[in-house]
């Protein structure tokens, strides 16, 4: 799936004719600094920053001030420009939460390769012991002609059964061992699936954990809808109070989405936008269940603690969709996301279903 410059990227025909398609798809007035930017990206279509703008357009986004201040290209805010809000992706640099998880698989993954080499010198020394007794058995079947009336025959019965009983020994404790380290294991590769698949602010699951819910739904617990929930002019909120106030938002909007739509699969999909995947209910249904939840929501009175102010009120825009039978996960976000942008286009605090 591309965006619009990608799919354009290759594109014959008047460069100038695209440099002004590209600029009013971007929100991005006629300005010369503007115009360097668009010449730099469709003169070039191979270049590197032409393939970093087709990454971060791809699926139909448009390019945030910051997106383009970070390729090297300025921005002049007018009443012409007109650019998205930043907006997270799966391109940005996974979390903190997400790093962590990275680091216990890799720490489980090292266990793993110990556990298994002890495993491996067991069993070879578990080899070696059985040609060490086969060798002593026929020794002690040669000594028992030739020396029996010595007692050569029982020394070496004495000295086989106790290289058994010290090489027993040492096996249980090596297996002692191995027992712990998979138990040790076993606990860290739970804790690492959970935190790659929770969102540490929020302690919602997060988008890893709604792809892999998606992908595994299944027929008989349909029908199933897919809904994108976005706070409105959450960037306001940041601008005005500072992310610690914002952090604490998202948090209460979180555990409030969470609690009205505790049936059904919420998570926070990135940055102000949160996912649910409703199951068991149909397209009317859960436009109504959604559109209670952004009520209870928009009624919060938010204040901030520290002087106990009024925050004002926090709202929700909401684009809901049915999900087809089969249908992959690009393809229903895809749907749902414009009708988020329906929702905001129309007034923001709203539902907007099809």
């Amino acid at each position: 799936m591309g965006g619009p410059f990608a799919a354009r990227k290759h594109e014959k025909g008047d460069l100038f004719s695209r440099i002004g398609a590209f600029l009013v798809e971007q929100g991005l007035s006629p300005e010369p600094a503007h115009y360097t930017f668009a010449y730099d990206i469709l003169a070039n279509p191979d270049g590197a920053i032409a393939q970093a703008v087709a990454r971060l357009t791809d699926g139909g986004f448009r390019l945030s001030r910051s997106d383009i201040e970070k390729l090297g290209g300025t921005v002049h805010l007018g009443a012409t420009t007109t650019l998205a809000e930043p907006r997270r992706t799966s391109r940005e640099r996974p979390s903190a939460a997400e790093d962590e998880a990275a680091k216990l698989v890799e720490a489980t993954q090292a266990q793993v390769d110990g556990f298994t080499t002890m495993m491996r010198e067991m069993q070879d020394e578990t080899r070696d012991f059985g040609r060490d007794l086969a060798q002593s058995a026929a020794a002690i079947g040669a000594s028992d002609s030739a020396d029996a009336a010595a007692g050569t025959g029982l020394d070496e019965i004495a000295r086989v059964a106790g290289t058994m009983l010290t090489r027993i020994r040492d096996a249980e404790t090596r297996l002692a061992r191995a027992t712990h380290e998979a138990d040790t294991l076993r606990a860290k590769l739970a804790e690492a699936h959970d935190t790659a698949r929770r969102d540490a602010l929020t302690g919602l699951p997060n988008r890893r954990a709604f792809d892999e819910a998606f992908a595994q739904r299944r027929e008989r617990d349909g029908p199933f809808c897919l809904a994108i929930c976005d706070i409105d002019r959450f960037k306001r909120i940041n601008d005005a109070h500072g992310h610690q106030i914002g952090d604490r938002v998202l948090s209460a909007v979180g555990r409030a989405l969470g609690e009205e739509c505790r049936e059904h699969f919420v998570v926070r999909h990135g940055g102000e936008e949160f996912a649910v995947l409703l199951h068991g209910i149909t397209l009317a249904d859960a436009a109504m269940h959604l559109d209670g939840a952004r009520n209870v929501i928009a009624n919060k009175r938010f204040r901030l603690r520290e002087g106990d102010q009024p925050l004002g009120q926090v709202t929700l825009s909401i684009g809901v969709t049915a999900v087809h039978a089969d249908e992959l996960i690009d393809a229903a976000f895809e749907r749902a996301d414009r009708l988020l942008y329906t929702a905001k286009s129309e007034g923001r605090d709203r539902v907007c279903a099809a």
